[in-house]
C-alpha cells in the first residue's frame, strides 16, 4: 500500500482515484474547485464528471496542493495538456523529492510541441527514471463502472513501471509495463486527431470500411511519426497504439470522436463543442501541435494535417475527404 496523490478531478482523473482506492491504497484527490473537492469528500460521488459512480470513503479530497501532495509515493498528474506547465510551476515546490511522477495526460504541447514526460522533467527537474506514463484503451466511464479493462505503464525505469503497476492492479483493471515512453505518449496524443476524423467521416453517415481506412493509415502516420522520435515500433500494436486508437475512434464515449461527429454532420466548432458540455477535445489543439512536430521531423501525417485544416485552417469536411481521397497512388 502506498500514498497516492491524483492532481485534477475530471473524469479520468476521478476514475483513476478509485482504481488506486480499490487496488488498496490510500488516495487524495485534488480538485481545483474547493465546493466540488467538499462535494466529492463529503458524498463520495463527482458530480460533474463522473455522475452516478459511487467512489470508496478511502478517498479524501481538497482544493489544497500541498495537502494533497502531502506524503505521497505516487503523484498523478491529471490536468489537460495544455494547462500541465503552469500547474507544474505551482506544484513542482510541494513534490516529495522521490515521488514517481505519472502523466495520464495525452497530448503534445502548443508552441513547445513537447510531450507531457519532457515538459514534467523540464519544470520539476524530475530524472527520466522517476517519470511515468499510464495509457492505454481506457474510457474513464467504462473503467469506472469496473468493466474490464487493460492499461500501460511506461517508465524508462522498469521498477518505477512495477511500482505503479502494483499500485493499480485491480480485479477490473489489467496493468502492463513498458520501457518505450515515446511510443506511449505519441500514441496516446495521436490517436485523439485520428479519432477526430473517424468522427467527421461517421457525422457524414460514412460506414465501416471508411472507418477502418481511417484507423488503419492513421496508425500508420502515428508510427511513422513515433519512430522518427526514437519509439520503438512494438509499442504501435499493443495497448498503447492500436488498442487505445481503435477505443477512441470507435466508442460515443470519446470526447474527441464526439466533437469530430458534429463537425461532420455540419455543426460549427461551438456546436462541436456544445456537444462535448462546453470542451475543446484535446485532440482540436493537439492537431495543430502534431503536425508542427511532424513537419519539423520531415514526417508525412495526412490525415492529421485534413484535422487540423478543418479545425484552424476553414477547410470542408467535404472538402477534406476530397483531398485525401486525392491524393497521389503508392504501395502501402
Amino acid at each position: 500500500m502506498v500514498n497516492v496523490a491524483v492532481m485534477g478531478a475530471g473524469s479520468w482523473g476521478t476514475t483513476l482515484a478509485k482504481v488506486f482506492a480499490d487496488a488498496g491504497n490510500t488516495v487524495t484527490l485534488w480538485a481545483r474547485r474547493d465546493e466540488l473537492a467538499r462535494t466529492i469528500d463529503q458524498t463520495h460521488v463527482n458530480p460533474d464528471y463522473l455522475p452516478e459512480i459511487t467512489l470508496p470513503e478511502s478517498i479524501s479530497a481538497t482544493s489544497d496542493a500541498a495537502a494533497a501532495l502531502d506524503g505521497a509515493s505516487i503523484v498523478v498528474f491529471a490536468v489537460p495538456s495544455q494547462t500541465m506547465r503552469e500547474n507544474l510551476k505551482v506544484w513542482t515546490p510541494l513534490l516529495p523529492p522521490d515521488a514517481t511522477l505519472v502523466s495520464i495526460s495525452k497530448g503534445i504541447e502548443s508552441d513547445t510541441y513537447q510531450r507531457m514526460t519532457q515538459v514534467i522533467a523540464e519544470i520539476t527537474g524530475a530524472s527520466d527514471d522517476r517519470i511515468a506514463v499510464l495509457t492505454g484503451p481506457n474510457l474513464a466511464r467504462e473503467i469506472a463502472e469496473e468493466q474490464p479493462a487493460a492499461t500501460v505503464i511506461a517508465c524508462t525505469n522498469e521498477n518505477r513501471a512495477k511500482l505503479v503497476q502494483a499500485a493499480c492492479a485491480t480485479s477490473y483493471l489489467r496493468p502492463y509495463t513498458n520501457t518505450d515512453v515515446i511510443g506511449c505518449e505519441v500514441s496516446g496524443a495521436c490517436k485523439n486527431v485520428i479519432a477526430l476524423a473517424c468522427g467527421m467521416a461517421s457525422g457524414k453517415g460514412l460506414g465501416e470500411n471508411t472507418l477502418a481506412t481511417v484507423i488503419t493509415r492513421g496508425l500508420a502516420e502515428i508510427t511513422r511519426l513515433g519512430m522518427a522520435l526514437g519509439a520503438d515500433q512494438r509499442t504501435f500494436a499493443g495497448l498503447a497504439g492500436l488498442g487505445d486508437l481503435v477505443a477512441t475512434c470507435n466508442s460515443p464515449l470519446s470526447r474527441n470522436r464526439t466533437f469530430g461527429y458534429r463537425l461532420g454532420a455540419g455543426g460549427t466548432l461551438e456546436d462541436a463543442k456544445e456537444a462535448t458540455h462546453g470542451q475543446v477535445a484535446e485532440g482540436v489543439t493537439s492537431s495543430r501541435s502534431i503536425f508542427h512536430l511532424a513537419n519539423s521531423v520531415g514526417v508525412e501525417m495526412p490525415i492529421t494535417q485534413a484535422v487540423y485544416a478543418v479545425c484552424h485552417k476553414g477547410l470542408g469536411v467535404d472538402e477534406m475527404i476530397v483531398a485525401l481521397m486525392g491524393r497521389s497512388k503508392k504501395s502501402e
